[in-house]
């Protein structure tokens, strides 16, 4: 029925010139909405992009680590204790730092962070493309590193400089390429591929003795990252139990959001706010499966899925960056409400005797209202089409640029369209009150 009546095209059409603003500030506002709902998934996305790329089913990590960047150390002699459990098929550890990067072609010697990895080169913690047993032989050797081909081009010219094919998934090291990272020099001997996030525009990854050569004041025995793989049709809940049950104390801690408090069985911790504490021997799976990890002592145990939670909630909840992308789409969003109700409240009050006319015919307030909705639709998808169009192209331009995964999906045009049209409808509403005030008597008089 919305498409029935040719009414609503025909007044949308009559001044072109109108009409086309009106397009245009409907096309910002859309661009605006797709642009900043982008950058926050693609915030969210390389967020994530290591841990989604880790092969286990439990991870072992600090209570006072952040995020992947602010992670802090604690005993390998946790993660030997979790082997022991029943159903553990392999251990994996992993070093993390971030270490000054010099980049060649900078005549002033400048440097700039990446993202250093430490893995036992036995141990296939990774499903990266590139990180094959081939590659992984060549960390063996020392201040030998794999470079993350995606990694911002700021590094320099690596693939390049490899003689790397830089359109196919070549990830080997035809030519000696050497670059000093923490003021020692190191030799790529192969590549991979990951990406650039918010936290690290580049990655290597190396093995655990070159790891600490290159941070020299970094304990063996200290870890970032503990990496538990289960044996099929092993529940990750109830090695986290045994494992919990494992460390010295009477008491875990579990995420207060999911969780009331009762003072007996469940009570508040004073001195941290967003948890609260259950004795081991009152601890269900259940209560394991609500939490999703677990912290006691000097350590704390998620599912690989709390993993990446972890990760995601930190630019969610503990930074500006996510309530500003956030807050851009709700700008844009009103952008639009205004830039609408002010095209259609122009165009109803340029027709007003036409109204009025049309109410002297017997048409009803319900009628004419349904007309200046049907407006704001047509509005909402002229408005869309070029928003897209013109997204599309500026996705590709900053993925290009920032190594981003920053990629147009079905569900977020259908989020888009979808708001677009709530936008015009709510600007559309708004204008009805200028309708329905149309006067026949006025108009004739």
């Amino acid at each position: 029925m919305i498409f029935a009546v040719p009414l609503a095209w025909l007044q949308l059409t009559y001044e072109k010139s109108r009409l086309l603003v009106a397009i245009a500030g409907i096309t910002f506002a859309v661009i605006l909405m797709f642009m900043q709902i982008g950058f926050q998934d693609a915030l969210f996305r390389s967020a994530i992009r290591l841990q989604s790329n880790l092969k286990g089913d439990l991870v072992l990590i600090s209570p006072q680590s952040t995020n992947l960047v602010g992670m802090r150390n604690f005993s390998k002699r946790r993660l030997y204790q979790a082997a022991g459990i029943e159903g553990v098929k392999a251990i994996h550890n992993l070093y993390i730092g971030l270490a000054a990067w010099k980049i060649k072609e900078s005549p002033s010697g400048q440097t700039r962070n990446i993202l250093v990895l430490g893995a036992d080169p036995n141990s296939d913690v990774f499903k990266l493309p590139g990180v094959s047993r081939e590659n992984l032989e060549q960390i063996r050797l020392e201040d030998v590193v794999l470079f993350d081909r995606d990694s911002r081009p700021e590094f320099g010219p690596i693939v390049k400089e490899c003689g790397a094919d830089a359109s196919l998934e070549d990830f080997t090291c035809h030519k000696p390429v050497f670059r000093e990272v923490a003021n020692r020099r190191l030799k790529i001997g192969g590549m991979f591929r990951m990406g650039s996030s918010f936290g690290a525009d580049g990655t290597i990854i190396t093995s655990e003795t070159n790891f600490l050569r290159i941070f020299d004041n970094r304990r063996e025995g200290l870890i970032n990252v503990g990496i538990i793989e289960l044996k099929p049709g092993t529940s990750p809940y109830e090695v986290m139990k045994q494992f919990i049950a494992l460390l010295p104390g009477e008491e875990v801690l579990l995420a207060k959001e999911n969780f009331t408090p009762d003072n007996q069985r469940i009570r508040e911790v004073a001195s941290d706010k967003t948890r609260v504490t259950i004795s081991k021997k009152d601890l269900t799976i259940a209560d394991i499966k609500k939490a999703g990890d677990l912290v006691d002592d000097d350590i704390r145990i998620l599912t690989m899925d709390g993993f990446i939670n972890f990760e995601r909630s930190y630019w969610q909840r503990s930074t500006a960056i996510g309530f500003i992308f956030t807050l851009g789409t709700i700008m844009g969003f009103i952008v639009g409400i205004v830039i609408v109700y002010q095209i259609l409240y122009t165009d109803v009050s340029d027709h007003m005797a036409e109204y009025a006319t049309l109410k002297a015919m017997g048409y009803s307030n319900f009628y004419l209202s349904k007309v200046v909705l049907q407006e704001a639709f047509v509005l909402s998808i002229l408005g869309f089409i070029p928003g897209l169009i013109v997204c599309i192209g500026l996705y590709a331009l900053t993925r290009n640029a920032t190594r981003l995964p920053l990629d147009m999906t079905l569900e977020r045009g259908i989020q888009v369209l979808i708001l677009t049209t709530i936008m015009c409808i709510i600007s559309g509403a708004i204008s009805l009150r200028k309708v329905q005030s149309a006067d026949p008597a006025e108009i004739f008089a």
